[in-house]
């Protein structure tokens, strides 16, 4: 019998110890009992608690409470589990498992790989190499979807997880409003339910002490009355103060909400007292949510709409929006609230500040957020990158990483202090890469190079359920950040034996001959060979798109000589591979009439038999596939599907 004895009297702690019993019964051969107690001067059995309290040291890291140290000195009967902070405790009890074999490939309990056998003794310590890595909600999502994806989180080294508005009512409508699923009952859901399942969710992430992030965009029209739950949808503003649209910006002489969407607004920020409003609408929010880490200001979601008032335009946006930064800080230094902030270096903000300097650098993290870029490669081999001079609602986005990284480095000029980044691979790439292998290669790619950039870590803005044909992608995301040292080649090999079996490489070579028929670059719109026949115009691409029927019969052959294992996770990775394998084949011949020009065929195969397919099989696939946005950024991209 086992015993955890939990050194540091915190709940972090508690939820660890309760983890660590957990799978320490389902390793268990012969099963049994694992006792749970709290004995700070115990020396025997499995030890639990902060290093600090062990006496260890921490001195590498420049801030207990952000990096996360993992460290494990156990035998078979016991040792010590312990990290830096409460959350590193937790990580420390999924690692300890991890190096005792087993993994967590996607969230949910088919996602575990959990071997019986007797428990290795593990000596062990890292400093995990970037501080932030974490996920930002997007897609569409249920509350089970988003309770599986927190607890999946800190199993593959994650600490970050962050919530989009005040309230993340577009991502929960937009999965029970049914635009698309039609053969399933639109089931509204009110504003105040979400709230209340925001209030759920942040109380998982305490549990397990991630780090929590909220809000981005939103501050430039909510505190002026402006209603922001639509997220993206149009509003009137009829429901905001009489004289509330004179705090918004002027374009055309006109002050009024841009396009009828409040997110996508800037506001009039040389004007000192809508500066004031806004600051002062933060601290409030901060001082009521105390749980909040870091409170993401964002400026408006839209292009080219910045304030053009005789003031506004004596200075570049950035400048005003580091006085606006400043404003902040001195409303939440006045309540003593320590509240960390995170700005965006975004649209129009990627250009840096020519004079105007954040005052108190420790409450701020500067965030890229290279939403334009290319992803079918990290950097293009730019040099001596010429930035154009600003020029007010002129942007035209940059295209590659590159140019992104010129401006960061401009920014860097004058802020010395965090820096993370906010990437899209899961926004909407992830459904371009029908293998799932491009992308993980960009991505091992792209954390080497924004660590070697001085940048801190990556927050994915993606679906919750970003795991089709398989969690090879994000399983990269997550551990590269964790571990930069590991090389790609053993992450595949990691993941795919741990998904498939002993066969593992013949999936892996399936999948690889599939993707390069299809094409990640072709699916992102970057192969065509006439723009005027549309971005998917390319007949060499079409040929290669008639022979993946032919692959997928081989794929399928090496799916049904792997088909059942007596381990659950392999059996539901096949599964997962079966219906890709039809997925991708009725796509292919889709893909192929679009590619020889022929768009209304292509539309037509997309309507009747890719759509109803995805349709089908969105809630057997619930937790790996998200629907709504497959017919988003696929199925609509290609043809046309039917709307409620």
């Amino acid at each position: 019998m086992f015993c955890i004895n939990k050194i540091t009297s915190n709940s972090v702690v508690d939820y660890a110890a309760e983890e660590m019993r957990k799978y320490l019964r389902m390793m268990m051969p012969g099963g049994g009992d694992v006792q749970i107690k709290y004995a700070p001067d115990s020396k025997d059995g499995f030890r639990l608690g902060l290093m600090q309290d062990f006496g260890l040291d921490v001195s590498d890291v420049k801030d207990v409470e952000l990096d996360d140290i993992v460290y494990i000195e156990t035998d078979e009967n016991g040792g010590i589990v312990a990290g830096d902070n409460p959350r590193s405790v937790l990580l420390a009890v999924y690692e300890y498992f991890r190096q005792n074999g087993c993994r967590w490939l996607f969230p949910g309990a088919d996602g575990e790989y959990i071997p019986m056998q007797k428990i290795k003794a593990v000596s062990y310590r890292h400093a995990a190499s970037c501080r932030y890595r974490g996920h930002c909600v997007e897609g569409t999502m249920t509350q089970r979807i988003v309770f599986d994806m927190i607890e999946f989180l800190p199993k593959v080294g994650m600490n970050v997880f962050m919530s989009q508005f005040l309230s993340p009512t577009t991502f929960y409508n937009r999965h029970y409003n049914r635009k698309y699923v039609t053969m399933e009952t639109p089931e509204p859901v009110s504003n105040e339910q979400i709230f209340q399942w925001k209030a759920a969710f942040e109380t998982e992430l305490s549990r397990r002490g991630l780090q929590f992030q909220d809000v981005g965009h939103g501050w430039t029209a909510a505190p002026f009355g402006f209603d922001i739950s639509k997220g993206w949808g149009k509003t009137d503003g009829s429901e905001a103060p009489e004289g509330a649209k004179q705090y918004l910006a002027m374009l055309g002489g006109v002050r009024d909400l841009y396009n009828g969407i409040a997110i996508n607004t800037n506001f009039c920020m040389s004007n000192p007292e809508a500066r004031k409003i806004v600051a002062e609408y933060i601290a409030d929010y901060s001082a009521i949510h105390s749980n909040v880490d870091y409170v993401h200001v964002w400026l408006s979601d839209g292009l080219r709409n910045h304030c053009e008032c005789e003031e506004c335009v004596k200075k570049l946006p950035s400048d005003w929006y580091v006085m606006l930064l400043n404003d902040i800080d001195s409303a939440l230094s006045a309540r003593g609230l320590n509240t960390r902030i995170v700005f965006i270096a975004y649209h129009e903000t990627i250009w840096a500040p020519l004079v105007e300097k954040i005052n108190n650098p420790d409450r701020f993290c500067l965030m890229l957020a290279p939403i334009s870029r290319s992803y079918t490669k990290t950097l293009v081999g730019k040099e001596n990158i010429e930035l154009p001079e600003f020029e007010l609602n002129v942007y035209n986005a940059p295209t590659d990483l590159d140019t992104f990284l010129a401006y960061f480095k401009d920014w860097k000029k004058s802020w010395h202090g965090a820096s993370l980044c906010y990437e899209y691979h899961f926004w909407k790439h992830q459904m371009f890469d029908t293998a799932g292998l491009e992308l993980a290669k960009r991505i091992y790619e792209d954390i080497e190079v924004y660590r070697e950039n001085d940048i801190n870590g990556l927050i994915a803005c993606g679906s919750l359920r970003s795991f089709f044909p398989n969690g090879f992608a994000y399983y990269v995301f997550a551990r590269k950040q964790y571990d930069a040292s590991v090389t790609y080649e053993a992450l595949l090999e990691d993941y795919y034996f741990h998904a498939y079996g002993e066969n593992w490489r013949d999936f892996a070579d399936y999948l690889g001959e599939l993707g390069e028929a299809i094409g990640f670059a072709y699916l992102e719109g970057e192969e065509s060979v006439d723009e005027s026949r549309g971005k998917y115009y390319n007949p060499e691409r079409a040929r290669k798109l008639r022979g993946v029927p032919e692959i997928i019969q081989k794929g399928r052959a090496v799916i049904n000589e792997n088909y059942n294992f007596p381990i659950r996770i392999r059996t539901a990775s096949v599964r997962l591979l079966e219906y890709h394998a039809e997925y991708a084949e009725r796509l292919a011949k889709a893909l192929a009439f679009k590619a020889d020009g022929n768009d209304a065929e292509a539309s037509k195969i997309m309507k009747t038999e890719v759509f109803p397919l995805v349709c089908e099989n969105g809630c057997r696939f619930a937790t790996n596939f998200d629907t709504e946005l497959f017919i988003e950024h696929i199925i609509n991209k290609i043809g046309k599907a039917p709307t409620t």
